[in-house]
């Protein structure tokens, strides 16, 4: 049984410890913040309360896993199913046009782009497609089996090979669409994740393919429910967690980690997952110097009042600033709770940009929360977005699962294989993989 101290308390954090508690470990989780979920913990005030993070996941099998795999099913814990999203997002185009993107069904998507003009259903069909046999590399040698970049011949051939395309998204959606409504669409998941696409490398589309076969999905009751539901499973599991302990950085000694550093002493551990960006630790900060936190958007959580306009699961209008609105999260009876995000050159309150776009609620503000990234970031101790791309090396700079240092592993999304809910949640599995039972 090793003694194994996890650095980082959000999904990534709680999903490696669950498992490797699961797996006979004595795990202990160290926080720095006084409570656990990190970005999909809530916010709330004055009766409001809105998921902090992402409101919905792709690839739901992720979550199953990690919940299956530490104790009792997903929906046995929830007490109710997911539900699929029938549109994961309306998107609204500076010509006043606007496409509503359903997931799990390429007909179906096909079909809503061919109302923006006959054939854009087949073109956008033909540009998915191409990321299906993207999706079986990544999936069988770098998302379901830990590997490490700096390991001579670690990197199976065809990985290697994708890896080493020097096309960027920004050139293939140039390439694919003349419509440039099209390439919006294909471009948004990176850029909502911070990213130029010019720096990002062409294979990364691969969340096009990813929507489009397993569509979105939510957790009913909000995202915070799953943050919930994973401090009681490391109850559970015996899992030692302590919060408001600030972790300073690793004691190596003869090469191999030995203990935690941290503002209340030394936690002596013969494994540490770090669950944090591994910029804050000094031990592990000279590994990862070419690497860069994506930067999270402007955010305004909002509690209003009255009627309001109905929208979507997600609502993006494409202009400047990029606005993105997410109805959800829980208002006192006759109040509704949304959050908008905002990116590019802010020059006016989001309200006043939202209703430019003849979606006036600022009469009925009841209640907001407003957010700059630099507070998103102190708040998180890192971006939860995890590394920002800057070109196709950008994966051989950053660490997970595994870490130049012995006994040294890595998750979350500054870990392979990378950010978003289900990829955070799949860099547990990796870790768990690594260390192997006790």
């Amino acid at each position: 049984m090793a003694r194994i101290v996890v650095v980082g308390g959000g999904l990534g954090g709680m999903a490696t410890a669950a498992r490797l508690a699961k797996l006979g470990h004595e795990v202990a989780l160290l926080e720095a913040s006084h409570r656990l979920g990190g970005a999909l913990a809530r916010v709330e005030r004055e009766g409001y309360a809105w998921d902090a993070g992402p409101t919905s996941t792709l690839l739901p099998a992720a979550l199953r896993d990690l919940f299956r795999k530490s104790g009792r099913p997903l929906e046995k814990e929830l007490g109710v199913e997911l539900e699929p999203l029938p549109v994961l997002r309306e998107h609204r185009f500076a010509d006043g046009t606007s496409v509503r993107l359903p997931g799990g069904s390429r007909a179906d998507q096909m079909a809503a782009f061919d109302e923006l003009g006959a054939g854009l259903g087949e073109k956008w069909a033909a540009h998915v497609d191409v990321y299906g046999p993207v999706w079986d590399v990544l999936r069988r040698n770098y998302v379901e089996v830990p590997w490490d970049p700096r390991t001579k011949g670690a990197v199976p051939k065809e990985l290697g090979a994708m890896f080493a395309i020097r096309e960027t998204l920004h050139k293939r959606l140039r390439h694919m669409f003349r419509d440039e409504r099209l390439a919006l669409v294909a471009g948004h998941p990176a850029v909502a994740e911070g990213h130029d696409l010019r720096n990002v490398p062409s294979w990364v589309g691969v969340t096009a393919f990813l929507e489009q076969r397993f569509g979105g999905w939510r957790v009913p009751g909000g995202m915070a429910r799953v943050a919930d539901l994973l401090a009681a499973r490391l109850e559970t599991r015996g899992v030692r967690v302590r919060t408001g302990v600030e972790v300073r950085d690793l004691v190596v000694r003869e090469g191999r980690v030995a203990a935690v550093r941290t503002d209340a002493g030394d936690a002596d551990a013969d494994v540490v997952v770090v669950a944090v960006d591994p910029r804050r630790l000094p031990a592990l900060a000279a590994h990862v110097e070419r690497t860069m936190p994506a930067i999270p958007p402007v955010v305004s959580h909002i509690g209003l009042t009255g009627e309001v306009p109905e929208l979507p699961h997600e609502l993006v209008i494409h202009e400047e600033p990029l606005l993105t609105v997410r109805p959800g999260g829980t208002a006192p009876e006759g109040g509704t709770a949304w959050t908008v995000h905002g990116r590019g050159k802010i020059a006016e309150d989001l309200l006043d940009a939202l209703a430019r776009h003849k979606i006036d609620v600022r009469d009925q503000v009841v209640t907001r929360v407003d957010l700059s990234p630099r507070e998103l970031v102190e708040q998180w101790r890192g971006s939860p977005l995890g590394v920002l791309w800057q070109g196709r090396g950008t994966v051989r700079h950053r660490l997970g699962p595994a870490t130049p240092l012995a006994g040294v592993y890595a998750a979350g999304a500054h870990a392979a294989p990378g950010a978003g809910v289900p990829f955070v949640t799949q860099s547990a599995a990796l870790v768990a993989q690594l260390v192997g039972p006790a």
